[in-house]
């Protein structure tokens, strides 16, 4: 993680962003009622709830009880419920069952994170010349950006929840006009790239997390990556083409995952002939289920809500292959590319492992991300759901292949 480390002016900057960042969660927990924010749709996923108090746990867990004098603790038993994976930090609650946490309340909760910011407030304004910054500086920064992570989450998680009833509910009513995630995709284009030796990974300057370094070479072949992401128009085509009946396009595992788990399209796409339309007045033909509710298909709009397999059985289809994350990363600022960040997360064909001489945070922070580098696959760019300003060319996200819930598209690229 790289940081300047700041003088006061910085300090009373750190402290707005802090107070940014924090009043964020909230409103994106706004439009839910206490009972949408309690409810855990699978174990992947978690409560509403449980991600506000997670967050507020991490400022006063990691920054507050080290760092600021005399900082009362609000219940020391939110350290055995809210910790996530943090095992130098002792025993958790399981993280399946969190949705049974119906207490602490929702207000609990509430005057939990007003009690921490509160104290960071303190902290952040009696700051001083004799304020240890190369101690607490890195870790608030640190902290803004794993709450934007866990801000993505939020929707995220609610959004699988509100699938799963058969009403469909929205998160939120759509704005008038009718919010479309994407202007009218023109034909997809295809970007020829040398090959060569590039440079990957974080610069420097600014805020990265561990596992974006250091920055290292890596060699390319020449390759052409799609100037744009795969639409929905596009994947409607795979799927009438029997894309999820023919076992040639998928890998092994995605097969297995495809039979034994009975996916023929996107998990929020509704065919024609689901019931669950009729609570809708939806006319005919496909319709998606997403944060503003049932929408008649976008053919145009990027394609999202897909595992590695069926972006990887895409791309065989369509006589591709995805990219690596570092062919992305080298694209990433490609004359005439399009859709890097803010549309949907990208599957790469990389696995989730450490950079050449890659070394974890120090302390508790050393838990963040390196323990995760095993069977996961990286994706790259940024989604509808992601933070404005958190996403950068160098982050590296990461999902197991089978993971569907997230906002996650793909890209095309293929040899030369």
């Amino acid at each position: 993680m790289n940081l300047i480390q700041p003088a006061r002016p910085a300090a009373d900057e750190l402290r707005d962003r802090f107070q940014s960042v924090r009043a964020l969660s909230l409103a994106l927990a706004a439009p839910l009622s206490a009972e949408d924010q309690c409810i855990q749709s699978m174990p992947d996923a978690s409560p509403t709830k449980w991600h506000l108090a997670h967050t507020t746990w991490f400022f006063e867990t990691v920054l507050l009880q080290p760092h600021a004098t005399g900082y009362r603790v609000f219940d020391a038993a939110f350290a055995y419920l809210f910790n996530s994976y943090y095992e130098a930090l002792g025993p958790r609650h399981p993280r399946p069952q969190r949705g049974l946490l119906t207490r602490p309340s929702l207000e609990a909760v509430q005057a939990y994170r007003r009690h921490v910011d509160e104290a960071v407030d303190a902290l952040l304004a009696g700051a001083g010349e004799d304020t240890d910054w190369e101690a607490i500086a890195p870790i608030i920064e640190l902290g803004l950006n794993h709450e934007q992570q866990h801000q993505e989450l939020i929707l995220t998680d609610i959004l699988h929840a509100l699938s799963c009833n058969p009403l469909l509910p929205a998160y939120r009513a759509a704005p008038t006009p009718a919010l479309r995630l994407a202007s009218v995709a023109p034909a997809m284009r295809w970007l020829s790239r040398p090959g060569g030796v590039v440079e990957v990974g974080h610069a420097g300057g600014g805020f990265s997390f561990d596992n974006e370094t250091p920055r290292h070479a890596a060699l390319l072949q020449p390759y052409a990556i799609a100037d744009r992401l795969v639409n929905c128009g596009e994947y409607a085509q795979f799927i009438a083409d029997g894309g999820y009946q023919r076992p040639e396009l998928w890998l092994s595992d995605g097969w297995a995952v495809v039979q034994a788990q009975g996916w023929r399209h996107p998990p929020y796409w509704l065919a024609p002939d689901d019931p669950r339309l009729v609570h809708h007045g939806a006319t005919a033909g496909w319709h998606v289920f997403g944060l503003h509710g049932v929408r008649p298909l976008e053919p145009e709009a990027p394609v999202s809500q897909l595992s590695f397999y069926e972006a990887a059985a895409y791309a065989e289809w369509a006589g591709a292959r995805l990219p690596t994350e570092f062919e992305w990363e080298a694209a990433h600022d490609a004359p005439g590319i399009s859709q890097m960040s803010g549309q949907a997360w990208q599957w790469t064909r990389s696995s989730y492992d450490p950079y050449p001489g890659f070394r974890p945070l120090s302390g508790v922070a050393a838990e963040y991300n390196g323990k995760f580098m095993v069977g996961q696959l990286v994706l790259r760019g940024g989604s509808v759901a992601t933070p404005a300003g958190h996403a950068r060319p160098s982050y590296r996200n990461f999902f197991p292949p089978a993971a569907r819930w997230q906002f996650s598209g793909l890209r095309l690229a293929k040899d030369l």
